[in-house]
């Protein structure tokens, strides 16, 4: 494993993260994820890696990820070896502090994750979203009483217009409050719209990329049509405001993700992973197995390095989209 710092923060991460919206309670929402049965080969087979950065959100099986992952880190591990990561903004109940980033909300959520985790301190509490109805100023002086509290150590973000982004960077500087080190986005070979305007706000920033779905829910990790998984066969083609997640036109992408993992005699999903890791401003993408191999893949893509003509060939197909999930 390598390991890197996140954006030019002090903070050091193993450069594959553990997502862990793939455990949690199978009849809270996700029928495919594992509950702590089906995560134990999965955490252990993290900790063999040398993968020490976790990754996990309230809303992630209402609340029975954190649960997992709280589990897991008293029987596989020591806690302070780990990156502890999760997120707060989602609906977790119908009261005023269920959901969003009022300052409410973010007291009662950030303790509500202390409880689950069953740990004294989260090393990197994110936003999961923009929250339109509460004052940015109310928000990042929550976030910032948080850290001062000693219940986070950072603070990132998650999928939004970079414009919002900026905004709550320059408000937390102005009120002299702690800021973002890090962006959670989606982004992969065939969602690269963070390409536009947020990954050179990142990199001007100082700001670490931690993308989610960096194999695009599978679909370049497999040849065009295959849905052999159980997720592949349930997931949506569309997000909630209805914009499509892929195109037909993502094809020519994937058949060249094929030819290229062909021609080098690996899994397709190294070679997609690969591309996501040679971006700079990319600290460390976020895979969310429910198979060893899944781990196993994305750590071996670290050793591998792309040729200009590989990367022309998985670039040239892409067609511009709207991003999804924001």
């Amino acid at each position: 494993m390598e390991y890197t710092r996140l954006g030019t923060s002090g903070l050091k991460v193993s450069r594959i993260a553990l997502g862990c919206m793939s455990f949690g309670d199978p009849a809270k929402r996700l029928p495919w994820v594992l509950d702590d049965h089906g995560a134990e080969p999965i955490f252990r087979q993290a900790v063999e890696l040398g993968i020490t950065f976790w990754d996990t959100a309230n809303i992630y099986g209402l609340g029975t990820s954190e649960e997992i992952v709280g589990r897991a880190l008293r029987k596989y591990v020591h806690r302070d070896d780990v990156v502890l990561a999760t997120k707060l903004f989602q609906p977790m109940h119908q009261g005023p502090g269920g959901a969003g980033l009022s300052r409410k909300a973010v007291m009662e959520q950030v303790d509500a994750s202390l409880r689950r985790l069953d740990t004294d301190y989260i090393d990197l509490y994110q936003i999961h979203r923009f929250d339109p109805e509460t004052p940015v100023e109310e928000t990042m002086e929550a976030l910032h009483d948080v850290v001062k509290a000693g219940k986070a150590r950072y603070l990132g973000a998650s999928s939004m217009w970079a414009w919002q982004f900026a905004t709550m960077q320059h408000t937390a500087q102005a009120g002299g409050w702690t800021r973002f080190v890090s962006m959670q986005d989606q982004y992969s070979l065939i969602h690269r719209e963070e390409e536009r305007e947020m990954f050179g706000l990142l990199a001007a920033q100082g700001v670490g990329s931690i993308p989610w779905s960096p194999l695009a829910a599978g679909r370049v990790a497999r040849p065009w049509g295959e849905r052999s998984s159980h997720r592949a066969q349930v997931d949506p083609v569309v997000d909630f405001h209805g914009r499509p997640l892929f195109l037909d036109s993502d094809q020519a992408i994937v058949d060249a993700v094929q030819r290229i993992a062909e021609d080098r005699g690996v899994p397709m999903a190294q070679v997609a992973m690969a591309w996501v890791l040679k971006n700079p401003v990319v600290s460390a993408p976020i895979v969310g197995p429910t198979k060893p191999h899944h781990l196993a893949a994305a750590a071996a893509a670290l050793d591998i390095r792309l040729t200009d003509e590989e990367i022309r060939s998985l670039e040239e197909p892409y067609v511009p989209r709207m991003p999804t999930y924001f």
